[in-house]
């Protein structure tokens, strides 16, 4: 039986926990019309309210893909030339995760923190596939 992509994901780092949830959000216009399509991904420190959550953001945009149709998978983001990550993938979102610890975020932080997910998705890849280390070095 498959499981089901709106229950958290548990994720252990470092000796700390995190439960993990991806979700497809639409920013809405001034009419309230759904635009801008987003994948986002969302990394809580456990046990609750011992740290906001970090949510990591990839909207649509020139020379980028996410989830919406075919050819893609529903976790696939990427450039359309060049890195690119399935968030379905625990150790992609362990990769992302690092990044963004190496790049200054605090789990202990009270607020919920989002950060643009394309900063981080080279580096991120590049670790994934073993040719890095969080920075892309």
């Amino acid at each position: 039986m498959p499981r089901s992509s709106k229950k958290p994901r548990r994720l252990v780092a470092d000796g700390l926990v995190y439960m993990w949830t991806m979700r497809h959000g639409h920013r809405r216009d001034h009419d309230g019309r759904s635009v801008d399509c987003r994948q986002i991904l969302t990394l809580s420190p456990q046990p609750a309210g011992t740290g906001g959550p970090l949510r990591i953001v990839f909207a649509d945009g020139p020379g980028r893909y996410i989830p919406g149709g075919a050819p893609f998978g529903s976790g696939d983001v990427g450039f359309t030339r060049g890195a690119d990550l399935n968030l379905h993938e625990p150790g992609a979102v362990r990769a992302l995760l690092d990044v963004a610890l190496a790049r200054g975020w605090q789990p202990g932080e009270r607020r919920a923190v989002e950060v643009d997910g394309w900063l981080l998705l080279a580096a991120a890849a590049a670790a994934r596939a073993g040719d890095a280390g969080p920075e892309g070095r």
